[in-house]
């Protein structure tokens, strides 16, 4: 199994001069809608908008000398790391996005000096056709996920909130790939193992839920969500499956009627736009709010790439 805290820690150092570190805020009002202490982790401040460019940029700072073309593929929020990051090292890259890639989005990467190419089916269908061409072009491809470097990065979350606030007894992100999730369970794991690591899907998309449940990667049919940045099946053999398994300790899905009403609240009452992939998080808490009584609880807000229809 990847030594995911290794990455981590060593992506710790690598990061700091490029990445903001985003603020954990005490929520009054999720803390007496839950009844708990919850605390929110605005990583939608993050550069590029999500914590997506820490993974990137851990990965590409390590091969930048190289002057390697890379490829990506992306909903968007990866994709935009990506771009960021290439734009930042000097790097050219070609980026392939699933045609309902979200609008929003798109227009972002428009501003990059990144070639862009559609593709039909979801996000994982992207990343295959990516992978693809960066094999036959000898290309460096970058996955949103499935790669350690990008685990180490994501993981770099972790560490901050681990100095940010007082020990914690359950840790909510938003899971996708599993990039995320693993790269904080793995540093929770090891320096505060009594957390409890929650993964929130979106029941209309719930691949790696289902993964875990099965005990393989499966494929499942999944429906339109608002949480776009967790939309889509999970590369086989990737490399979060067995994270995922050994590291998360339960998993929660939520409806999409849940997400919109978290991602109205979090705009109307805390005055934060997030995209729905960070509301996933937020309504898992908050409908599974008494087994978080009288706990201490960080959500990850993991992105505020939002369209205008919501912002």
């Amino acid at each position: 199994m990847t030594d995911a805290l290794s990455e981590v820690l060593a992506a710790e150092s690598r990061l700091r001069p490029f990445v903001n570190k985003t603020p954990a805020r005490f929520s009054s009002v999720l803390s007496e809608m839950a009844g708990c202490e919850a605390y929110l982790k605005l990583e939608h401040l993050q550069v590029t908008g999500s914590f997506k460019v820490r993974g990137a940029l851990n990965k590409l700072l390590q091969i930048r000398d190289t002057r390697q073309r890379v490829v990506a593929a992306s909903t968007g929020n990866h994709a935009l790391a990506v771009a960021y990051a290439c734009t930042t090292l000097g790097l050219d890259c070609t980026l392939y996005l699933p045609a309902s890639a979200k609008k929003h989005k798109v227009e972002a990467l428009r501003r990059y000096r990144a070639e862009l190419r559609f593709t039909e089916g979801d996000a994982v269908d992207a990343e295959y056709e990516a992978r693809r061409v960066a094999e036959a072009q000898q290309y460096l491809f970058v996955s949103p996920y499935n790669d350690p470097a990008v685990i180490g990065g994501q993981g770099t979350v972790g560490t901050e909130l681990l100095a940010q606030v007082p020990p914690l007894d359950c840790v909510l992100a938003s899971v996708g790939g599993g990039g995320l999730i693993s790269g904080i369970a793995a540093v929770f794991k090891a320096q505060s193992p009594g957390t409890c690591i929650i993964g929130c899907s979106p029941a209309a998309s719930p691949v790696m839920h289902e993964s875990v449940r099965a005990g393989r990667i499966v494929a499942i049919p999944t429906e339109p969500t608002m949480s776009d940045g967790t939309a889509g099946g999970v590369e086989l053999g990737a490399i979060t499956f067995p994270l995922c398994q050994t590291l998360v300790d339960d998993w929660l899905l939520v409806s999409e009627h849940q997400i919109t009403c978290a991602m109205q609240l979090l705009r109307e009452q805390e005055s934060l736009a997030v995209e729905g992939a960070a509301a996933v998080a937020v309504a898992a808490l908050l409908k599974h709010a008494p087994r978080f009584a009288n706990r201490r609880v960080a959500v990850v807000l993991c992105g505020g790439n939002v369209g205008q229809e919501f912002a």
